[in-house]
């Protein structure tokens, strides 16, 4: 799987520019839940099958709750964890937690 990093302000604002070429997925996960450990397993396993062209950036809940925060009020999206959520052209375009979580549901949504 390739995670790659969400840490910081610039990393978000580089990821709502990429959205408007390509769609973005953010998986915000939380190190001291079992169902979020349980729903990055899931997505794990099949991401790079079901959506191979789409990046997916890891968020520690942990770490950076601030940005956590920052993204839920900039994309509308209420903060849930776990959470997946996708962006196109700065905006979420859909989000999904905790066992709703899935790559293929998430492939629905990219494909449009």
């Amino acid at each position: 799987m390739n995670w790659q990093s969400l840490s910081s302000e610039g990393d978000f604002e580089q990821i709502l520019q990429s959205s408007q070429s390509r769609t973005q997925a953010i998986f915000k996960h939380s190190t001291r839940c079992g169902i979020s450990a349980m729903a990055k397993y899931r997505v794990e396993g099949d991401w790079g099958k079901k959506n191979p062209d789409t990046p997916i950036y890891l968020l520690d809940l942990i770490q950076h709750r601030d940005l956590s925060d920052l993204i839920a009020q900039r994309l509308e999206v209420h903060h849930e964890s776990p959470q997946l959520i996708l962006v196109r052209n700065g905006k979420a375009i859909f989000n999904s937690s905790h066992i709703s979580i899935s790559s293929s549901s998430a492939a629905k949504h990219i494909q449009k």
